[in-house]
């Protein structure tokens, strides 16, 4: 698994849906350098059991990310027409309508292969001269939380049957833009409003001396 933090997000410019029934083309988290955090989160696929309770989770506190400057942005191996069903579907009926944020489709499985979440891989089979996979072909639970110039501060990856906690989202958030606004680092366990702890120019140097 690929250690994204400190790195540039994969580029990618990809079908999506957005306000819960529009199409559109070359869809990019481009659009949100220099103007907004981006919380860019992958799930397996649409219409299944554990992924509408995250994709409304993240709708029910979309809101707070909103007052953060914060986009969210989905993604899993659907087509836009899956996407575009799933997000017309009631929820009683296992569909998700209601949810507004982006959702992108990684038809082609790139996305997630540069994200190094796709839950399996392509292997060469010599005997048949094919190209197989070998795997799940959809994405784990990743979620990328990106700064405002593009760059990967948080990951988290979750295996298929494991929902993530959307505060947790939050939390994170909270501690990036402390650390962004004050230049104070956030300690275990830190929520808004707790006390955070000065790093000083020895503290670092005397841990690199010792690393």
């Amino acid at each position: 698994m690929a250690v994204l933090v400190g790195k540039k997000a994969p580029l990618f410019e990809a079908d999506a849906v957005i306000n819960g029934e529009e199409f559109v083309e070359k869809f990019s988290l481009d659009q949100y350098i220099g103007k907004k955090y981006v919380v860019f989160f992958f799930y397996p696929l649409d219409f299944t059991f554990v992924c509408p309770t995250e994709l409304l989770a993240f709708q029910d506190k979309l809101e707070e990310f909103e007052k953060m400057n914060v986009a969210v942005v989905g993604c899993s191996v659907d087509s836009k027409y899956s996407h575009w069903a799933w997000l017309n579907t009631e929820k009683e009926k296992g569909g998700i309508k209601g949810v507004t944020y982006p959702l992108v489709s990684d038809l082609s499985k790139t996305i997630a292969q540069n994200f190094d979440v796709l839950a399996g891989e392509y292997e060469y089979n010599t005997e048949d001269d094919e190209i197989d996979f070998k795997g799940d072909a959809v994405a784990y639970r990743g979620l990328f939380l990106i700064d405002k110039q593009g760059v990967v501060r948080h990951q988290l990856i979750n295996d298929l049957p494991l929902g993530r906690s959307i505060d947790e989202a939050l939390r994170m958030v909270d501690a990036l833009q402390c650390y962004e606004e004050h230049g104070e680092v956030c300690p275990a366990n830190w929520h808004k409003g707790d006390e955070t702890m000065k790093e000083t120019p020895e503290d670092v140097a005397d841990y690199l001396g010792r690393h």
